[in-house]
């Protein structure tokens, strides 16, 4: 794992790295809790008796629910295991490469785990 130093974007300052962690798990978990939300009323529509002239309609609404808060439960995931790099010492190093991730992209996305290059290669 690369060492690099502040210059090199990879020791964010370990408080603002948990706020920016506990600020996004927050905000997923509000959204985690609105769409479970939505899920239900629209399997509750589903259910009641009346107009069946698109039943279509009524499933991709609950599968798009249950894409959405699969893609939301993978988030938090992402930042499980960004507070376990931000403990281990290794939080704003690619888990991929040991390079530091820039500043920049961290607080734009603090769950992170490879530098732009690294997302971006199919590699």
């Amino acid at each position: 794992m690369c060492n690099q130093g502040a210059a090199s974007g990879g020791m964010m300052n370990q408080e603002r790295a948990r706020a920016l962690l506990r600020a996004e798990r927050t905000r997923v978990e509000g959204l985690l809790e609105e769409t479970a939300a939505a899920g239900e009323e629209d399997r509750a529509a589903a259910n009641e008796p009346g107009d069946l002239t698109d039943p279509e309609v009524g499933l991709t609404a609950e599968e798009t629910d249950d894409a959405v808060s699969a893609g939301l439960r993978e988030r938090l995931a992402a930042l499980d295991r960004a507070d376990r790099r931000l403990d281990e010492g290794t939080f704003g190093y690619s888990i991929r490469s040991g390079s530091a991730i820039p500043e920049a992209r961290l607080e734009a996305d603090p769950a992170a785990e490879l530098t732009v290059e690294e997302a971006e290669s199919p590699t």
